[in-house]
């Protein structure tokens, strides 16, 4: 893929994370993957993606910056979100969060072989009164 074809193919995944059209995830990850350095599979994104939406029906990523090397990428993405429900051991209190992820990716045939994602988690907790 050329730089601007990653930056689109990038582009068209965020929208449809937004869009919580995880059906559609086979088309942008590998079967087999590594999620922050360990091996995964695309059911294990797909079942923490489910989880996420579950549980915070408003999650929203908003890409600032998207850097594109070769068969890398790069992003510095704003996550948004009110939870519904307990996520990462907070009950819903009605706070909403806004925090900055950090995600690494490596395409291989067209799909994300390598995965990686680094959120501030204790700014996301103190967010939501835990």
């Amino acid at each position: 893929m050329s730089d601007t074809d990653l930056r689109e193919f990038y582009l068209r995944y965020i929208r449809a994370l937004n869009a919580h059209e995880i059906h559609r995830i086979d088309e942008f990850i590998n079967d087999e993957t590594t999620l922050n350095g360990e091996p995964g599979t695309r059911d294990q994104v797909i079942t923490v993606l489910h989880g996420i939406i579950d549980a915070v029906p408003d999650f929203h990523w908003e890409p600032r910056e998207i850097a594109v090397d070769g068969d890398r990428l790069a992003a510095r993405l704003t996550n948004t979100g009110t939870p519904a429900k307990e996520w990462l051991g907070v009950a819903p209190t009605g706070a909403s969060f806004e925090i900055v992820e950090y995600a690494i990716y490596q395409v291989r045939d067209g799909r994300f072989v390598h995965m990686t994602a680094l959120h501030d988690a204790e700014t996301l907790k103190r967010q939501l009164g835990a």
